[in-house]
């Protein structure tokens, strides 16, 4: 069975900086990708970052320069750093695992609000 459990979210003013944390346990299979998305009030989720197995990234337009994303295959846990939050930035954050073996799953986390208020 596999978990993702998302911590290091809150409120931050504008400018400021967050690192959110997802934990994944359960077995990961070699074929993967491991990120992060958000959702705004009224709006759909969207992708934000995601690392690929093999090492690659993908950023979302608003967020390059801003955010970093990284991942530790030891520990199975993936980072986001945001820097430079603007209130645009607020939604709640999930972490995602997708991964695949003959089929894909998608796993996700229970979610993180990020709030950026003055």
């Amino acid at each position: 069975q596999v978990q993702l459990v998302e911590s290091g979210g809150g409120l931050v003013q504008p400018g400021g900086s967050l690192r959110l944390s997802c934990a994944v346990s359960g077995s990961i299979f070699s074929i993967n990708a491991m990120g992060w998305y958000r959702q705004a009030p009224g709006k759909q989720r969207e992708l934000v970052a995601e690392c690929i197995s093999g090492g690659s990234t993908n950023y979302a337009d608003s967020v390059k320069g801003r955010f970093t994303i990284s991942r530790d295959n030891v520990n199975d846990t993936v980072n986001l750093q945001m820097n430079s939050l603007k209130p645009e930035d607020t939604a709640v954050y999930y972490c995602q695992l997708r991964q695949f073996r003959y089929n894909w799953y998608h796993y996700w986390g229970q979610g993180t609000q990020v709030t950026v208020s003055s």
